[in-house]
């Protein structure tokens, strides 16, 4: 058996069930080798997609996701895709065959590049492939995005015959997290909030319990959004993103636990969201991470569930927590909550333009986004591109759980989330995938139209088309600075999308969403683009707060 054969199966032999990629030579015998294991294989236009779809897949399933690409432009080619998913350590492993030879064409320095991007790297050796191909899988599946190099000699290379089993893996020494500050935090607060991140993901349960012992209310950062969803205490996205009233009551705490949260500047508003009374407390399993954003007054070294299964045993041995005069989980504000705490309900004005002569009508997101809220199956995942759009359909599209929200935006790279939908939608195909994109973000993504349209997949990708990068419209814009550079003519992008294959629509107003309702009840199987014009009067709100922080 050749070691590209080997390590093909060893990887489906430890779980991986789907891979995305790009095949070429360098990489055709070990793609092969997972396919005849068992694996289905999705093919991407371009190795940025490919890159984008098993970063997707592997956010929204909670498996390890999968990327096989070509030896030196290959591995470049995905190279933005690979950045985001290090940054927001996705469980992944790149196949990425290597040229050693140093004047090869394809001749790259693959450890210094996964060092650069903040991957892990790993190499397989010819003796020891079904062992290095194990270590990578089960890398990536502790919350890593792993290079796997594989040199074009050793992959040639024959070995013997590898046929399992996957060897076991030890299990890691129980430890009880040091629990006693955050306890007598939690017993001195009157108003605690958690605000729970992407190492929280999955400590729903846990968390919520433990708020229900002490009265805290529960928010997210936009990389959890939806973990609490359904919840009567849960006032949705912290930062940038938070209503009014997630504002004013994150404002108004005594103490602000951040769970798998490192309290960034979008979470938390350049600072200025956490009172400076706040009794601020850390939990994260890395060290690492502590302080790194903004000082904190507590750290607890852990996993997020084993902290709090640990806080709730020290309480379930003490007594519950005093529920007396000034707690707020009253029910004066679970009504303010079911009232105020979600976008939809914030008043505001319609800046939708009507047509006029010469100037053809536009729609307000807000109004839009609502709108499809109404119109889209409430069983949905939601995939958001970045841009001065994303807010939008973040805040004003309802997701069912924290595995129906997919935020691309750790390496803020314009036009990943159009990929990254089609792996959410491999992932999930019980559900309807939303891929919420600009103009710009869309136009550098469109080629995967062609992938959307082989998957056949449930989607509707929803174009905020301003015709401009409204980022930088409405960050220079307002000091006179020429805009040429960052806004473009009106763009049929709806004949684009059905070019490929796709069901295409241009809406301008409400009305014209009718043909969304009628897609719904067919069979789904033609990606619809809607494309969107909407109004740009105003830079989004949450553009604005990041800005007034430069």
């Amino acid at each position: 058996m050749r070691v590209a054969e080997v390590v093909g199966r060893v990887l489906y032999e430890h779980g991986a069930r789907y891979v995305f990629g790009v095949v070429g030579s360098g990489n055709f015998h070990v793609t092969n080798a997972l396919v005849a294991a068992g694996a289905r294989f999705v093919a991407a236009a371009h190795e940025g997609g490919a890159a984008s779809m098993a970063d997707g897949y592997a956010r929204t399933s909670g498996t390890v996701g999968l990327l096989s690409v070509h030896q030196g432009p290959g591995v470049t080619n995905a190279l933005t895709g690979l950045t985001e998913a290090a940054k927001s350590r996705t469980p992944m492993v790149v196949l990425a065959p290597e040229a050693t030879a140093p004047r090869s064409n394809f001749f790259i320095d693959l450890p210094a590049l996964a060092a650069a991007v903040g991957a892990d790297f790993h190499r397989v050796r010819a003796t020891h492939a079904a062992e290095d191909a194990g270590a990578a899988y089960r890398a990536a599946s502790r919350g890593a995005t792993v290079v796997l190099g594989l040199p074009l000699e050793v992959q040639l290379t024959v070995t013997e015959p590898w046929s399992g089993p996957v060897p076991a893996v030890a299990p890691t020494p129980a430890t009880v997290p040091q629990v006693e500050p955050l306890l007598a935090a939690l017993q001195a607060a009157r108003r605690p909030v958690f605000i729970a991140g992407r190492g929280a993901r999955a400590a729903r349960e846990p968390l919520t319990r433990l708020a229900d012992a002490c009265g805290a209310l529960l928010a997210v950062s936009a990389a959890a959004k939806g973990l609490f969803a359904g919840n009567p205490w849960y006032i949705d996205v912290a930062g940038g993103f938070a209503t009014p009233l997630a504002a004013e009551l994150i404002g108004a705490a005594d103490l602000v636990v951040a769970w798998g949260s490192t309290l960034n500047m979008w979470t938390t508003r350049h600072g200025e969201l956490i009172p400076p009374s706040a009794v601020v407390v850390q939990v994260d399993h890395d060290p690492a991470a502590f302080g790194v954003n903004r000082p904190v007054d507590l750290t607890v070294a852990g996993e997020v569930s084993a902290v709090a299964e640990a806080a709730l045993g020290r309480l379930a041995s003490t007594g519950p927590v005093d529920a007396g005069p000034g707690r707020w989980r009253t029910p004066e504000l679970a009504q303010r909550i079911r009232d105020h705490g979600r976008w939809r309900t914030v008043p505001y004005s319609d800046e939708g333009g009507p047509a006029r002569q010469g100037t053809p009508a536009t729609i307000d997101p807000r109004t839009l986004s609502a709108a499809l809220d109404d119109l889209l199956p409430p069983d949905r995942t939601v995939v958001v591109d970045s841009g001065n759009f994303m807010g939008y359909p973040s805040m004003w599209l309802d997701v069912p759980d924290v595995a129906g929200f997919c935020f691309t935006q750790a390496f803020q790279s314009v036009g990943l989330g159009l990929a990254s939908a089609l792996g959410a939608a491999v992932a999930r195909p019980d559900r309807l995938t939303v891929a919420a994109v600009g103009d710009g973000g869309f136009v550098m993504s469109a080629t995967e139209l062609v992938s959307a349209v082989r998957l056949a997949a449930p989607l509707v990708v929803v174009i905020y088309n301003d015709a401009a990068y409204g980022a930088e419209v409405h960050h220079f814009g307002p000091d006179g600075h020429p805009l040429e550079t960052v806004t473009f003519p009106e763009t049929d992008l709806a004949a684009i999308a059905r070019g490929y294959g796709c069901d295409g629509l241009t809406v301008r107003t409400v009305d014209d969403l009718g043909p969304v309702r009628h897609w719904l009840a067919g069979p789904r199987t033609r990606p619809l683009v809607v494309d969107a014009k909407v109004s740009a009067a105003h830079g989004s709100w949450w553009l604005e707060e990041a800005f007034r922080g430069h």
